[in-house]
């Protein structure tokens, strides 16, 4: 078996997608198996999240791993070819790199994929260069081959890294400890079938029947999910880019992936591929205990207290603050999020809560959060026991006094409150989610769930 990672070949500007690129590589490694009598892998097309916090990559920040019964000699030029043919070279800031495993008896052993294995993990978290791509490459002696300065490289060789993990998931027990770290961050994942358009439509105003996407959607949750947002009357399956996808459809099941595609009304489809992904998993997620051990460009999930009461600010973000006894950070529910914010406006300060987002700049972007506590009471000013009516001050640190009846009382009283909030996770809606967060309806989660759809 050979493995081959794919990254870096798409452009903000001009489109392209490396799903694409894997695709077209995919359907000539098919084409070719059969022309040689050669087996067919049962999972063709990896399709890994890295960091999403790396500023110069596409949105997604997605590479690629395909397998081929192929040897190495027949398979590198198919990839080259395919890469030369699709990738938005002429943007300065694509720069594709192919990185090639060849046939290895057993990818679970103890041997140099451990090091490929390490670098994926770190890539799902961390901001890696090329220098750290080309020293794993010279400890495994894995070939590569790039385009412009080689930076695909990072996202190849993280896929490859990927592909192992999954092979790891696949073989080992998940029972217990050592087997679960056996496989890192790579022991959940998901499907997605992708439709892509026939190519004198790329970059056109796509034609998808909304209300089928509607009835699609309705009809494979919570096994295929994020495929629309029903409240926003959004089509999220469906990108607003002038990439060659029509519209993408994930889930847990790649057989309920691909019967909700092909439910959809829409023009033509060219070809399809399904890939094993890590989105909607939380990989990217580091867990940590103090805030003190927050860093920018990382993800984090981390518990607090709620510092100062939510602040709908310009642009209709909202902001408040994570406190414990390491330190502060700011938390942000940016207008984009929707009616997330109004499950942020409901905080108050006391509450203690579990965030999860990316840090920037100081300032943690949440994606989720979970209640644990809720602040109960709120201290106002006493009412007289006589007349009912609102005390006053007596003056600094004199306590109140009702101006009528002379009653005094020593200090503020507790007053209980009524919350629009209850225990457990709340999340942004479906079309506000980062493509490798988790979706609570996906489950495993340590508190109930209140998920948006």
């Amino acid at each position: 078996m050979t493995i081959i990672g794919i990254d870096d070949t798409d452009s903000r500007e001009t489109g392209m997608c490396t799903t694409y690129v894997a695709h077209t590589v995919a359907r000539r490694f098919r084409e070719r198996e059969r022309a040689l009598d050669r087996s067919t892998p049962d999972e063709r097309s990896l399709l890994v999240r890295l960091n999403p916090a790396v500023e110069h990559k596409t949105r997604g920040n997605a590479a690629v791993a395909l397998s081929t019964t192929l040897d190495p000699e027949t398979a590198v030029p198919i990839v080259s070819e395919s890469i030369d043919q699709l990738a938005q070279v002429d943007d300065p800031n694509t720069n594709p790199g192919m990185v090639i495993a060849p046939d290895t008896a057993e990818w679970s052993s103890v041997d140099a994929t451990d090091a490929v294995f390490a670098f994926a993990r770190a890539a799902l978290g961390e901001r890696l260069t090329i220098s750290d791509a080309e020293r794993v490459l010279d400890v495994t002696g894995y070939r590569s081959n790039y385009w412009g300065n080689g930076r695909g490289r990072i996202g190849a060789l993280a896929a490859i890294g990927a592909w192992i993990g999954r092979q790891r998931a696949l073989h080992t027990d998940d029972t217990t400890v050592a087997d679960r770290e056996s496989a890192g961050g790579f022991t959940d994942w998901t499907y997605e079938c992708i439709s892509y358009r026939d190519r004198e439509r790329w970059g056109t105003p796509r034609d998808v029947d909304a209300e089928s996407v509607y009835r699609a959607a309705e009809a494979g949750y919570p096994a295929v999910w994020d495929t629309v947002d029903r409240e926003e009357r959004e089509l999220v399956c469906v990108p607003h880019t002038p990439c060659p996808i029509l519209y993408g459809v994930r889930g847990d099941d790649p057989d309920d992936c691909v019967s909700v595609a092909a439910a959809i009304d829409s023009e033509p489809v060219a070809t399809r591929e399904t890939f094993v992904t890590n989105q909607g998993t939380d990989t990217h997620l580091h867990d940590v205990e103090h805030l003190d051990a927050v860093v920018d460009g990382r993800a984090y999930r981390v518990e607090g207290s709620v510092g100062s009461p939510p602040e709908t600010k310009r642009g209709g973000h909202v902001f408040t603050t994570l406190t414990d006894d390491s330190g502060t950070i700011e938390c942000v529910a940016f207008a984009p999020t929707k009616r997330f914010r109004d499950y942020v406006r409901a905080l108050k300060p006391g509450d203690r809560i579990t965030v999860c987002g990316e840090v920037s700049e100081g300032t943690l972007k949440l994606e989720k959060f979970a209640v644990r506590s809720l602040r109960a009471t709120e201290r106002v000013t006493p009412t007289c026991p006589d007349c009912g009516r609102r005390m006053e001050s007596a003056g600094r640190e004199q306590g109140y006094r009702c101006r009528d009846c002379g009653t005094n009382a020593p200090e503020k009283a507790e007053r209980e409150i009524e919350r629009d909030l209850e225990s457990g996770w709340y999340e942004v809606p479906p079309c506000a989610r980062r493509h490798v967060a988790k979706p609570l309806i996906r489950g495993g989660f340590d508190a109930p769930i209140h998920p948006e759809r």
